[in-house]
């Protein structure tokens, strides 16, 4: 406890320096009272996110790399947060910005500051089931439509046309998560590469090119609990540049249904009544955003194949010793990620 007339002391959680951070934001003269608090949000596994509060129950939220050795391009926060500034001048639904931190002296890692959006994160089922069923329909169309706003976005007039190359998607996509794996793998799992040479050969045609979230699903996202409308899409690090289609792959991968034999999310919220189906909730897509969505096969495929590539870099982080305060959930990441790769070979076989 303090003495009297005593500073009072900043509360910190492993991977950010409190004093030092808190520090740091003084100087983003975003109005804080000291002190400030830190705790960690959500369950995700790769960027770290921080609930920051302070004396006036102020909130802010706070980014940084996961804890342990990171691959070369993955988690990157400094492109998160240009996407995030050239999202202010859109119509995407994105927590606004403060702040970018790149000095050593107060953290190892590039830190992000950005708005802290109320609303909900439907990431559990007993979330998911305290909604009324009209609202969790409501979500699916919400979602569609947020898409469809993200894949509009004018890619000159945003400056994030040179956020990546305008290679083809399909091709490079795999490229690099072929090269992620065989940095991360822990041991053989001969399917993946299987699958990667079977995705190659059934790679389409280019296409168009459009901002892709990398990562857009339920989770990622802020829910109004109101209408059910989304009102923050997060989790912007896998932002890049190329086919459309990619994104609703992996929102159709996450979008479980009464009857899978798989599920990314294991029980998954949208499996409560009330919530569209994804038939509903990709052609609610097709219908605004007035795409051709007749290629989503392929990307449901490779996004079931990314996904095991994605978890198997996070349990490699834990096999070489993450701090334990960063490793909650990934016991059960090898089944999963074989799960996911028997998933991906069912769907490449019926391209």
């Amino acid at each position: 406890m303090n003495g009297a007339g005593a500073a009072p002391r900043t509360a910190g959680v492993a991977g950010v320096d409190a004093d030092a951070v808190s520090g740091w934001i003084a100087t983003l003269d975003v109005g804080e009272a000291a002190p400030l608090q830190f705790a960690r949000l959500g369950r995700g596994q790769s960027n770290l996110t921080y609930l920051v509060s302070d004396a006036h129950e102020q909130r802010w939220v706070l980014r940084r790399p996961p804890l342990g050795h990171l691959l070369d391009s993955a988690h990157d926060v400094v492109r998160e947060h240009r996407v995030l500034r050239a999202l202010q001048q859109t119509q995407v639904p994105a927590p606004a910005v403060y702040g970018l931190c790149q000095d050593t002296a107060v953290s190892d890692v590039p830190l992000l500051l950005m708005e802290h959006v109320n609303g909900l994160v439907v990431d559990d089922m007993a979330i998911a089931e305290s909604l009324e069923p009209a609202l969790r329909g409501a979500i699916g169309r919400s979602l569609a439509r947020t898409l469809a706003t993200i894949h509009a976005v004018d890619l000159e007039q945003t400056g994030l046309d040179s956020i990546a190359t305008h290679a083809p998607y399909a091709a490079r996509q795999l490229k690099r998560w072929r090269a992620q794996w065989e940095h991360s793998r822990s041991r053989e799992l001969p399917i993946i590469e299987q699958l990667a040479e079977r995705l190659q050969a059934a790679i389409p045609e280019p296409g168009e090119l459009t901002l892709v979230h990398g990562d857009f699903h339920l989770l990622n996202v802020i829910i109004s609990p109101l209408d059910g409308g989304v009102r923050a899409v997060l989790d912007w690090e896998l932002c890049t540049l190329g086919d459309p289609l990619a994104d609703l792959g992996i929102l159709m991968v996450y979008w479980s249904e009464p009857g899978d034999e798989h599920s990314a999310l294991g029980t998954a919220p949208t499996l409560a009544p009330g919530f569209a189906s994804r038939s509903d909730v990709r052609e609610h897509y097709a219908g605004l955003s007035g795409r051709d969505i007749s290629g989503l096969g392929f990307y449901i495929s490779f996004a079931y194949w990314k996904l095991a590539c994605i978890l198997q870099g996070v349990h490699s982080r834990y096999v070489a010793g993450a701090p334990a305060g960063d490793r909650s959930g990934t016991d059960s990441f090898v089944p999963q990620i074989r799960l996911l790769a028997e998933a991906a070979a069912k769907a490449t076989a019926e391209l």
